[in-house]
C-alpha cells in the first residue's frame, strides 16, 4: 500500500512509500529511523498523535518529528 513519510529530521524530506499491508507505526519508524529511540520523537498519523501499534491504512501521512533539534539550547 502507499503512505506519505514526512521525515522532519535533520534536512528533511517528504516522499511516498510503498509498505507492507498491516504495518504498524513502529515498523515503519524502525524501517525510517533506524538508529534512533521513538521515544525521541513526535509521530503523528494524519495530523494526530499516534500510537506504536497503530495499524498504517493505505493514503495515510506520517510525519516524524525529533522533540530537540541538535545544536538548540536547552531553555
Amino acid at each position: 500500500m502507499r503512505i506519505l513519510v514526512i521525515n522532519n529530521d535533520g534536512a528533511g524530506f517528504a516522499d511516498y512509500r510503498e509498505v507492507a499491508t498491516g504495518i504498524t507505526v513502529s515498523e515503519l519508524f524502525a524501517q525510517q529511523v533506524s538508529v534512533a529511540r521513538p521515544e525521541n520523537y513526535l509521530i503523528r498519523v494524519n495530523r494526530l498523535p499516534a500510537a506504536r501499534d497503530q495499524v498504517l491504512l493505505g493514503g495515510d501521512r506520517i510525519s516524524i518529528t525529533p522533540r530537540k533539534i541538535e545544536g538548540a539550547n536547552a531553555a
